[in-house]
């Protein structure tokens, strides 16, 4: 048995194509993210990777959805989306396949 806290691992992102990561894949990625009210993501998409988002928590603007807890959200590759967290946010986010250069900044 291993324990760690997600201050172990860059920005929440525990499994995928980089390190640290409890699992090295280059299949998916998988993260946990936590957000305060306010704060925001910029614009951006993905080459390659599709990106489902899981609302654990909270109420955000992802894209043009308004988005509460227990939204499923997919965003297929070369769809935009910014974030913006209405509410304090607990989201988990699994990217496929893992590409750590594949985030594309508008």
């Amino acid at each position: 048995m291993l324990k760690k806290t997600l201050n172990d691992f860059k920005l929440g992102w525990v499994v995928g194509n980089f390190e640290p990561s409890l699992i090295k894949t280059t299949d998916f990625e998988v993260c946990v993210k936590y957000f305060t009210k306010g704060e925001v993501e910029p614009a951006h998409y993905q080459r390659i990777a599709t990106e489902i988002t899981i609302m654990v928590s909270g109420e955000a603007i992802l894209g043009d959805l308004h988005v509460v807890a227990g939204d499923v959200i997919q965003i297929d590759p070369l769809e935009v989306a910014a974030f913006e967290a209405l509410s304090d946010v607990a989201l988990v986010a699994i990217k496929y396949p893992s590409i750590p250069e594949d985030k594309v900044v508008i």
